[in-house]
């Protein structure tokens, strides 16, 4: 394995989308045509499966020096009001393009820390959403909250607005890391929340963990392991940390380079740390994500439902996906978009009367195919082709995955390529034999978090 490590240690996408944001052309891009895009979305799937949300809730009261995310570091709890009313003000701009009322499938409060904002604020965005919609039958309504300060009542408010699902960032409990991480976070706070979550009703509760990260030995990772199991969630998102400093600037340099453990280390934690969660009765999902069997994700993988988008995996799929706030990116199938990255210049627009996208990409025919091959990959660990979905450099993907055969990573046939219980850990590098736009573009400086 530690050869293998070496050979396919390399930066690559994690595929939340395709075409990955930094090949977007956006030069191609409009709002124009984003609009046009996200109406014929909706009239294409609205009656049948609905739509989803996601909404970015950036505001964070500290700064955790392992995240990648866009978020605002705050305590002056006055920004909450403004910024919501500007969420609200561009959900209505959405409305008037979809002339109809939406059906809401999905629906995902992600951040910066959600929890963040008070019960009574939250309920009141939600309640705004909720007014000029419809809600699916069975929607499934997520969202992450921090232990330290998500409350009874912020468990109980979501809960009656119908979310079921909740997901807590734990990350490590080892203090030494906690410290390197600016994430000081007791135990005792994340068992109070999960407890608090079940005797209410959620019938899906999540931990991330994450390998990899400053400090980080199999001893420390197999404690936070087995506090967790003392929890036993429904599910589990098992993160490579991505350190991206590069693009993400100070806030990944709070503590020294050389405290990350390399990619042999990185490796041998997240095989020891799969085999001990497999024993102890998880069950590995798409890639980084582990769930007991009963749960909503391993069973949409049964079924052959689950779905993969800028939410992460997801155990329901709707063709289009709108993104809220400062950052949010949108997903309507034929184009992405991305929203203004500052809180000001975000409401700036949203004040304008403007839906605040500020670069996006409309997907072409190949694009389309490429897209569902590595979903297909993502989600199912195999994916297949025709004449249909064959592309021009089928060929030298092909030639790339021989590679990964002889190395026991993939099996391929005639038409078809499976990856392996083996590979599975390489789950990146083989959709990468599949990115044209990565291959006829390749970076001149480095874009990406390490694969391993």
């Amino acid at each position: 394995m530690n050869s293998l490590v070496d050979k396919y240690n390399i930066p690559g996408p994690r595929y939340t989308s395709y075409p990955t944001v930094p090949f977007w052309d956006e030069a191609n891009f409009t709002a124009v045509k984003w609009k046009d895009s996200v109406i014929r979305s909706f009239n294409e799937s609205n009656n049948t499966e609905g739509i989803s949300l996601y909404i970015h809730l950036p505001f964070c009261e500290q700064l955790c020096t392992f995240c990648a995310c866009h978020k605002r570091i705050t305590k002056q709890h006055s920004v909450e009001v403004p910024y919501l009313e500007s969420v609200l003000k561009e959900w209505d701009l959405y409305l008037q393009l979809f002339g109809k009322k939406p059906i809401i499938k999905e629906l995902h409060l992600g951040g910066g820390t959600p929890t963040f904002f008070s019960p009574d604020n939250l309920r009141k965005l939600l309640e705004g959403i909720f007014e000029k919609s419809e809600i699916a039958e069975h929607p499934e309504f997520s969202f992450e909250g921090h232990p330290n300060n998500t409350t009874r009542e912020h468990l109980q408010t979501l809960y009656d607005l119908g979310f079921r699902r909740c997901s807590f960032g734990v990350q490590d409990y080892d203090l030494e890391v906690q410290k390197a991480i600016n994430r000081i976070q007791p135990f005792e706070n994340v068992e109070k929340v999960t407890r608090w979550a079940r005797e209410i009703g959620y019938k899906s509760i999540s931990h991330d963990l994450v390998f990899g990260l400053p400090h980080h030995t199999w001893e420390k990772m197999e404690y936070t392991i087995r506090k967790t199991m003392e929890l036993k969630p429904d599910r589990l998102a098992f993160y490579s940390y991505a350190h991206v400093p590069w693009i993400k600037g100070v806030g990944q340099r709070g503590f020294d380079e050389n405290d990350l453990p390399s990619g042999e280390e990185k490796r041998r934690l997240y095989e020891n740390g799969k085999k001990l969660l497999q024993e102890l009765g998880y069950i590995e999902v798409g890639m980084d994500h582990f769930s007991l069997p009963h749960d909503d994700l391993y069973q949409s993988m049964v079924s052959g439902n689950i779905h993969r988008n800028f939410m992460g995996y997801s155990s329901s799929k709707t063709q289009l996906m709108i993104g809220l706030g400062m950052s949010a990116i949108s997903d309507s199938w034929y184009a992405f978009a991305q929203n203004e990255k500052t809180v000001e210049d975000y409401q700036k627009r949203v004040e304008e009367g403007i839906i605040p996208v500020f670069r996006g990409h409309i997907l072409d025919d190949e694009d389309l195919i490429i897209r569902r091959h590595i979903l297909n990959l993502m989600c199912k660990l195999e994916t297949s082709w025709d004449l249909q979905t064959g592309f021009p450099e089928l060929e030298n993907a092909l030639e790339i995955l021989k590679e990964m055969e002889k190395d026991q990573l993939v099996t391929l046939s005639e038409n078809s390529i499976h990856i392996t219980p083996k590979g599975r850990a390489f789950t990146r590098n083989v959709a990468m034999a599949f990115d044209l736009r990565m291959m006829r573009n390749k970076p001149e400086t480095r874009i990406f978090s390490m694969t391993i």
